[in-house]
């Protein structure tokens, strides 16, 4: 494949990832010197494509009517929907995607990319199952950044079927975007391990904010509530679907939460502050150790 400063990507899905996504080859690949990249962009609304144009971040607009027309001329193409939109969209557009071009993904989940895609994709097409572990709470194109990905996580779980050299090609644009990480790993395990680290703090947050008796209690806090529940401002119907696609893993992380919940629930009614303590020094810790491991192991 050409030098990354003359592909032409294209953004599928224009909110605050496909968005961050666009601003990164922009700032970080397609402002060097002598590029002679583009970036194309394809929405469903159009204010957000008129306002990326307006900014100077994509080179091409298309509404989702137009996507087709969009589609062969991408040499790299992320896919910003929702887990099974995206499957979707690739099983429609099949016939559409430039020969020898890459396909990736930003899903939170992949088990059901692992089963389907052999069966739905082209040969001469390479889908590489990816995703960045950075983004905002807010939704929408006017809230995405560059940013977001600068010092943080990429996860790659290459296939089989997988070109090295296109996964060589996606590990370099990942490092030019601002990710100083790449995880490699399979599809299970990044269900499972996201299913902890991402998806059941969403439910923890989400179900701390709706045990509040008291909208007014905020008055009272320290920052620990905040910092606590940030993430509960919630995209309701993307985190549904990640939540049930995901329910084997998930539910299995909400019911060893809920053991540890009954744990020390018990130490505190019972008053037994030797079991209290032993908890919270074991926490702590961890917790410790936990900061020091900054890789995952297939």
């Amino acid at each position: 494949m050409k030098a990354l400063n003359t592909l032409t990507y294209g953004i599928v899905g224009l909110g605050i990832m496909g968005g961050s996504i666009a601003k990164a080859i922009r700032q970080n690949i397609l402002w060097q010197n002598g590029s002679q990249g583009q970036i194309l962009a394809c929405n469903r609304s159009t204010a957000c494509l008129a306002q990326a144009t307006a900014d100077g971040i994509v080179d091409g607009i298309y509404t989702s009517d137009e996507v087709k027309e969009m589609l062969p001329l991408c040499d790299v193409l992320f896919i910003c929907l929702y887990p099974h939109a995206t499957l979707d969209f690739i099983r429609d557009n099949r016939d559409y995607f430039k020969s020898g071009s890459i396909i990736t993904d930003i899903s939170g989940v992949k088990g059901i990319f692992e089963k389907s895609m052999p069966d739905i994709l082209r040969p001469d097409v390479d889908f590489i199952i990816g995703h960045p572990m950075a983004g905002g709470e807010k939704e929408g194109y006017a809230h995405s950044s560059a940013q977001f990905f600068v010092n943080h996580n990429y996860i790659l779980i290459p296939q089989d079927y997988n070109k090295p050299e296109n996964l060589d090609v996606m590990r370099n644009l990942i490092t030019l975007m601002g990710f100083t990480r790449i995880t490699e790993t399979t599809c299970d395990t990044h269900d499972y391990k996201i299913g902890f680290t991402s998806q059941l703090c969403h439910v923890i947050a989400s179900a701390l904010v709706e045990s509040a008796q008291d909208e007014g209690i905020t008055a009272f806090g320290g920052g620990s509530f905040e910092d606590l529940t940030r993430i509960a401002m919630i995209n309701a119907p993307l985190w549904t679907e990640l939540f049930i696609s995901n329910k084997e893993k998930l539910v299995q992380h909400i019911d060893n939460f809920q053991k540890m919940m009954t744990s020390f629930r018990t130490a505190i009614q019972n008053e037994d502050a030797e079991t209290l303590k032993a908890l919270l020094e074991d926490t702590r810790e961890k917790r410790m150790k936990m900061g020091s491991i900054r890789t995952v192991v297939k």
